[in-house]
């Protein structure tokens, strides 16, 4: 419970110590500092009154004590050193998540450093926690969270109405969330503590139009989870899950937010995925999907937000609707680059024109390019079956 409540207050503690005294790497110090505190008193004394309060005051106290030291080591005027700093303000009734997501999302950082400092300032993630979600050394992610902070050295805390700093925080909060749902490498398929966390913190944005449409996105997504993978781990395809283990909460929860979103705003790329993904979500079984719907959605999302992934998600909607071997002539026309997915839907396209010698060497081809080992086994399983 105490775990639960620190992670879900330290952005909040965070943001408050920025606002007030700027200084990104040196706050975010102090705020550590009072979750150790914290940590060990909590359950010794109770929960204060205001646990958010305790929690400001205490990092506030701390960073105070850090610029009285940094003062006092850098020799500066007797004036400076003997001023008194002022009190730690109380804490602020409002909630600056989305502020501190903007700042960590900040333009001069990297995308890997946005995702990096994200769920560390943000999510509450320790560093090897990140460094294990991501299957990198974790001084590889120290140092990423480092220099972020050295770059962001000096930015106060300011709430940003561009949408160019809104749809970035959208954009990682994705790239979290689908390094979650397929981790890129590894033994596992999923890795639940990314998609848990980013559902979590894009439940925290303001609602309405793309915000809505990307938690939309994700739970829909996520509902299908517990089909993904049999007893033994092994990846099971969309077509052959067994649809009673989807989570049906999320499903409602998901289609009545798209829903919403469609209606009553601008249609961005996010909603459209989670109409896609509803479409799905609502068939009771693969055989009932309606495709044409499906390839009408990735048109759209074409014109909208074209990308590699939607026009190989596209091919095999139009392979779907017209048959393998119009979804063939489709993917050779695409202009795509080498990628395990196209290597597998080109597989599985193959088999359903009857080339099964063209569809081995393609599972085949698609199974070495990537890192998963899950993904790996499937291809291979699929090309064995086909020898």
């Amino acid at each position: 419970m105490i775990e639960g409540l620190l992670r879900e207050l330290a952005p909040q503690v965070l943001a408050a110590l920025v606002r007030r005294y700027g200084g990104f790497d040196t706050c975010e110090d102090a705020v550590q500092e009072a979750l150790l505190a914290a940590s060990l008193q909590w359950p010794v004394e109770g929960l204060p009154d205001h646990p958010k309060g305790w929690l400001i005051t205490t990092a506030s106290r701390r960073r105070i004590e850090q610029w009285r030291s940094e003062t006092a080591r850098q020799r500066r005027e007797e004036a400076v050193v003997l001023a008194e700093p002022p009190e730690p303000e109380p804490a602020a009734g409002v909630d600056d998540t989305l502020t501190l997501l903007l700042l960590c999302c900040h333009p001069s950082l990297t995308r890997p450093s946005q995702v990096a400092l994200t769920l560390r300032a943000v999510g509450g993630l320790t560093t090897a926690e990140i460094a294990r979600a991501f299957l990198v050394p974790e001084a590889t992610i120290g140092q990423r969270i480092s220099r972020a902070k050295q770059t962001l050295r000096g930015e106060r805390l300011t709430r940003s109405e561009n949408p160019e700093r809104l749809a970035a925080v959208l954009q990682v909060l994705y790239l979290i969330f689908t390094e979650g749902h397929t981790a890129s490498s590894g033994d596992a398929l999923n890795r639940v503590e990314l998609t848990t966390e980013a559902i979590r913190l894009t439940r925290q944005l303001p609602p309405g139009g793309e915000v809505t449409g990307l938690l939309a996105l994700m739970l829909l997504t996520e509902a299908r989870r517990p089909a993904r993978v049999d007893a033994t781990g092994a990846l099971v395809p969309l077509a052959s899950q067994d649809r009673t283990r989807w989570n049906a909460e999320l499903i409602t929860e998901g289609v009545a937010l798209i829903t919403s979103a469609l209606s009553t705003s601008p249609v961005g790329p996010y909603q459209l995925q989670a109409a896609i993904a509803a479409v799905h979500d609502e068939a009771p079984t693969a055989a009932d999907t309606d495709w044409a719907e499906i390839l009408t959605l990735y048109d759209l999302l074409r014109v909208v937000a074209p990308g590699p992934m939607v026009t190989l998600n596209r091919v095999v909607a139009f392979a779907q609707v017209h048959g393998p071997e119009a979804g063939l002539a489709e993917l050779a026309g695409a202009d795509l680059e080498a990628h395990h997915r196209v290597d597998a839907v080109r597989a599985h396209l193959l088999e359903l024109a009857g080339d099964v010698t063209g569809a081995r060497e393609a599972y085949l081809a698609a199974s070495r390019r990537t890192l998963s080992l899950p993904e790996q086994a499937y291809l291979q399983s699929r090309a064995s079956r086909l020898a």
